[in-house]
Protein backbone atom coordinates (compact mmCIF):
# COMPACT_ATOMS: atom_id res chain seq x y z
CA UNK A 1 0.00 0.00 0.00
CA UNK A 2 1.10 3.51 -1.20
CA UNK A 3 2.25 6.15 1.74
CA UNK A 4 -0.96 7.94 0.68
CA UNK A 5 -3.20 5.16 0.75
CA UNK A 6 -2.01 4.20 4.23
CA UNK A 7 -2.75 7.80 5.44
CA UNK A 8 -6.32 7.46 4.00
CA UNK A 9 -6.73 4.17 5.74
CA UNK A 10 -5.91 5.50 8.75
CA UNK A 11 -7.87 8.58 9.03
CA UNK A 12 -11.15 6.57 7.78
CA UNK A 13 -10.39 4.64 10.66
CA UNK A 14 -10.23 7.31 12.60
CA UNK A 15 -13.15 8.99 11.39
CA UNK A 16 -14.90 6.10 13.58
CA UNK A 17 -13.12 6.01 16.58
CA UNK A 18 -15.24 7.74 19.52
CA UNK A 19 -14.84 8.83 23.01
CA UNK A 20 -16.79 7.13 25.75
CA UNK A 21 -16.15 7.09 29.55
CA UNK A 22 -13.14 8.74 29.06
CA UNK A 23 -11.50 6.29 26.10
CA UNK A 24 -10.80 6.14 22.48
CA UNK A 25 -13.13 3.08 21.30
CA UNK A 26 -14.76 1.92 18.75
CA UNK A 27 -17.73 -0.01 18.37
CA UNK A 28 -18.17 -3.42 17.46
CA UNK A 29 -20.03 -3.01 14.20
CA UNK A 30 -17.13 -0.51 12.65
CA UNK A 31 -14.49 -2.39 13.94
CA UNK A 32 -16.17 -5.96 12.31
CA UNK A 33 -16.96 -3.99 8.90
CA UNK A 34 -12.82 -3.32 9.21
CA UNK A 35 -12.05 -6.80 9.71
CA UNK A 36 -14.28 -7.75 6.91
CA UNK A 37 -16.68 -10.30 9.22
CA UNK A 38 -20.18 -9.58 10.24
CA UNK A 39 -20.50 -8.09 13.77
CA UNK A 40 -22.21 -11.49 14.82
CA UNK A 41 -18.86 -13.24 14.01
CA UNK A 42 -16.76 -10.72 15.99
CA UNK A 43 -19.40 -10.27 19.10
CA UNK A 44 -19.14 -14.46 19.12
CA UNK A 45 -15.93 -14.71 19.28
CA UNK A 46 -15.45 -11.93 21.86
CA UNK A 47 -18.14 -14.16 24.05
CA UNK A 48 -16.20 -17.17 23.53
CA UNK A 49 -12.80 -15.70 24.51
CA UNK A 50 -14.38 -13.53 27.60
CA UNK A 51 -11.06 -14.06 29.61
CA UNK A 52 -8.99 -12.16 26.70
CA UNK A 53 -10.90 -9.12 27.22
CA UNK A 54 -11.22 -7.21 30.63
CA UNK A 55 -12.77 -4.30 31.17
CA UNK A 56 -10.46 -1.74 29.63
CA UNK A 57 -9.93 -3.65 26.55
CA UNK A 58 -14.43 -3.77 25.68
CA UNK A 59 -17.13 -2.38 27.44
CA UNK A 60 -20.68 -2.75 26.89
CA UNK A 61 -22.05 0.73 25.86
CA UNK A 62 -25.27 1.62 28.33
CA UNK A 63 -28.46 3.06 26.37
CA UNK A 64 -27.89 6.54 27.31
CA UNK A 65 -24.52 6.48 25.82
CA UNK A 66 -25.24 4.68 22.48
CA UNK A 67 -28.81 6.87 21.66
CA UNK A 68 -25.69 9.91 21.95
CA UNK A 69 -23.87 8.17 20.17
CA UNK A 70 -26.26 7.01 17.01
CA UNK A 71 -27.68 10.69 16.89
CA UNK A 72 -23.92 11.78 16.35
CA UNK A 73 -23.07 9.34 13.38
CA UNK A 74 -26.59 8.65 12.36
CA UNK A 75 -26.18 4.73 12.40
CA UNK A 76 -30.33 4.17 11.93
CA UNK A 77 -31.11 1.80 8.80
CA UNK A 78 -34.38 1.47 6.90
CA UNK A 79 -35.57 -2.27 6.22
CA UNK A 80 -36.86 -5.00 8.53
CA UNK A 81 -34.01 -6.46 10.62
CA UNK A 82 -31.61 -3.56 10.39
CA UNK A 83 -31.57 -2.82 14.00
CA UNK A 84 -30.01 -4.01 17.09
CA UNK A 85 -31.36 -6.29 19.46
CA UNK A 86 -28.44 -5.67 21.94
CA UNK A 87 -26.51 -2.67 23.19
CA UNK A 88 -23.27 -2.77 21.56
CA UNK A 89 -19.63 -3.43 22.65
CA UNK A 90 -16.86 -0.54 22.43
CA UNK A 91 -13.39 -1.75 22.07
CA UNK A 92 -10.18 0.20 23.58
CA UNK A 93 -7.20 0.29 21.35
CA UNK A 94 -6.18 -2.93 23.22
CA UNK A 95 -9.39 -4.19 23.15
CA UNK A 96 -9.33 -4.05 18.71
CA UNK A 97 -5.92 -5.62 18.72
CA UNK A 98 -7.27 -8.64 20.80
CA UNK A 99 -10.06 -8.81 18.68
CA UNK A 100 -7.79 -9.11 15.54
CA UNK A 101 -6.43 -12.48 17.16
CA UNK A 102 -9.15 -14.04 17.69
CA UNK A 103 -10.95 -13.64 14.96
CA UNK A 104 -7.29 -14.58 13.26
CA UNK A 105 -8.54 -13.95 9.89
CA UNK A 106 -5.49 -12.64 7.53
CA UNK A 107 -7.44 -9.23 7.05
CA UNK A 108 -8.04 -8.99 10.42
CA UNK A 109 -4.38 -9.00 10.71
CA UNK A 110 -3.25 -7.05 8.36
CA UNK A 111 -6.30 -4.24 9.82
CA UNK A 112 -5.41 -4.75 12.87
CA UNK A 113 -1.88 -2.44 11.95
CA UNK A 114 -4.00 0.26 10.73
CA UNK A 115 -6.06 0.33 14.01
CA UNK A 116 -3.39 0.78 16.13
CA UNK A 117 -1.98 3.61 13.80
CA UNK A 118 -5.48 5.22 14.24
CA UNK A 119 -5.47 5.27 17.80
CA UNK A 120 -1.63 6.39 17.96
CA UNK A 121 -2.52 9.13 15.57
CA UNK A 122 -5.58 10.26 17.81
CA UNK A 123 -3.79 9.97 20.95
CA UNK A 124 -0.31 12.09 19.40
CA UNK A 125 -3.16 15.03 18.12
CA UNK A 126 -4.70 15.08 21.33
CA UNK A 127 -1.29 15.90 22.82
CA UNK A 128 -0.29 18.08 21.00
CA UNK A 129 -3.61 19.72 21.43
CA UNK A 130 -2.88 19.37 25.67
CA UNK A 131 0.32 21.33 24.46
CA UNK A 132 -1.50 23.96 22.83
CA UNK A 133 -3.91 24.40 25.59
CA UNK A 134 -1.21 24.64 28.16
CA UNK A 135 0.64 27.05 25.92
CA UNK A 136 -2.64 29.42 25.91
CA UNK A 137 -3.18 29.11 29.73
CA UNK A 138 0.55 30.46 29.85
CA UNK A 139 -0.26 33.42 27.27
CA UNK A 140 -3.11 34.25 29.54
CA UNK A 141 -1.26 34.28 32.20
CA UNK A 142 1.20 36.73 31.21
CA UNK A 143 -1.97 38.70 29.64
CA UNK A 144 -3.41 39.46 32.82
CA UNK A 145 -0.38 40.34 34.22
CA UNK A 146 0.38 42.88 31.69
CA UNK A 147 -3.39 44.28 31.43
CA UNK A 148 -2.95 44.88 35.84
CA UNK A 149 -0.26 46.51 35.16
CA UNK A 150 -1.47 48.94 32.33
CA UNK A 151 -4.74 49.59 34.07
CA UNK A 152 -2.98 50.76 37.22
CA UNK A 153 -0.21 53.01 34.27
CA UNK A 154 -4.03 54.37 33.32
CA UNK A 155 -5.70 54.79 36.60
CA UNK A 156 -2.06 57.03 37.67
CA UNK A 157 -2.73 58.98 34.47
CA UNK A 158 -6.20 59.55 34.97
CA UNK A 159 -5.59 60.88 38.41
CA UNK A 160 -2.77 63.06 36.78
CA UNK A 161 -5.22 64.51 34.48
CA UNK A 162 -8.02 65.18 37.40
CA UNK A 163 -5.21 67.20 39.22
CA UNK A 164 -4.79 68.82 36.42
CA UNK A 165 -7.92 69.73 35.39
CA UNK A 166 -9.26 70.91 39.26
CA UNK A 167 -9.04 74.90 38.98
CA UNK A 168 -6.08 75.43 41.30
CA UNK A 169 -6.65 76.79 44.51
CA UNK A 170 -6.79 80.32 44.87
CA UNK A 171 -4.23 81.93 46.98
CA UNK A 172 -5.20 83.68 50.27
CA UNK A 173 -5.61 87.08 49.34
CA UNK A 174 -3.74 90.15 51.42
CA UNK A 175 -5.87 92.28 53.16
CA UNK A 176 -5.03 95.68 51.86
CA UNK A 177 -3.63 98.05 54.67
CA UNK A 178 -1.18 97.85 57.45
CA UNK A 179 -1.71 94.77 60.05
CA UNK A 180 -0.79 94.26 63.18
CA UNK A 181 0.58 91.51 65.24
CA UNK A 182 -2.40 91.62 67.40
CA UNK A 183 -4.97 91.29 64.33
CA UNK A 184 -3.00 88.42 62.70
CA UNK A 185 -4.14 86.31 65.79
Amino acid sequence: MTNENTTLAIDAIAGHIAIMRGQRVIVDADLAALYGVPTKRLNEQVRRNAERFPEDFMFQLAQEEWDALRSQIATLKTGRGQHRKYLPFAFTEHGAIMAATVLNSPRAVEVSIYVVRAFVQLRELLTGHKELAKRLDQLETRMERKLITQDQAIAGILDAIRQLMAPPPTPKKRPIGFITPQDKA
